[in-house]
């Protein structure tokens, strides 16, 4: 469904567009899917610590963009330690429904310069791109980032080596943590320079995947897709690092 979250490799190698119903990027290329604005979720259950709600994309509008009739149920538990957001992609009975989705956690931490933010990357493999960003079908391989972040910068895709993989970012006596809890093969990881914030983003396949099918999982008529991961925030000693 839509196009997964991050900056670069993004959605259509094809021409320029200019359709209301898509994001486009500085080089007016798609990205990033459908508006939110255009979704209406319908809230299905309300609890102090839990939500659940679904999206039918079966109006035409959505289906002239994605023309895959399915049902999304999202659930969003919260904790005192953090929250968890799963997602299931239910494919229609009409036909298989290719997977494509992301979030885009934005994490900062407060009190502290952002040089001084203590980044945790896994070992992964770095999605190589093109001179228009999007992925070409290399990789190379990523030993992980451990360490303060400095003058460092990210705007990279990745191809995930265990589908539990944990990133964060610690610091000024907190650590936030995005933990991959199944269902996620790729993520990005986007750290501009000169802004405080760093995106470390869940996906379930690789930007453009609609376009090339690298990486792409397709759901069959009736089946589910189901992937989740938990944004947690702890407290650490102070000057400790991301362990």
């Amino acid at each position: 469904m839509g196009e997964p979250s991050g900056r670069t490799g993004v959605s259509g190698g094809g021409p320029q567009h200019d359709a209301p119903l898509l994001h486009a990027d500085e080089r007016g290329l798609p990205i990033h899917g459908v508006p939110w604005s255009r979704l209406a979720w319908e809230v299905t259950a309300t609890a102090p610590d839990l939500l659940r709600a679904r999206l039918d994309w079966n109006r035409p509008d959505l289906l002239a963009v994605f023309p895959y009739p399915h049902r999304l149920e999202l659930a969003v538990a919260l904790r005192h330690d953090g929250l968890t957001l799963e997602t299931t992609l239910v494919a229609g009975a009409e036909g298989p429904v290719p997977a494509s989705f992301g979030f885009h956690p934005y994490l900062g931490l407060p009190d502290l310069p952002r040089a001084r933010w203590h980044l945790e990357l896994p070992a992964m493999r770095r999605l190589t791109l093109n001179e228009r960003g999007i992925p070409t079908r290399e990789e190379t391989a990523f030993a992980g980032f451990q360490r303060e972040l400095g003058e460092a910068a990210f705007d990279d895709g990745f191809a995930l080596s265990d589908e539990r993989s944990i990133f964060a970012l610690s610091g000024a006596g907190r650590r936030v943590s995005v933990e991959m809890l199944g269902g996620y093969t790729h993520a990005q990881v986007f750290a501009p320079p000169g802004k405080d914030l760093v995106a470390l983003e869940p996906m379930t396949a690789p930007a453009n995947a609609l376009v090339s099918g690298r990486g792409l999982r397709v759901v069959e008529p009736g089946g589910r897709l189901r992937a989740g991961f938990r944004i947690g925030v702890v407290e650490i000693e102070p000057g400790a690092d991301s362990r």
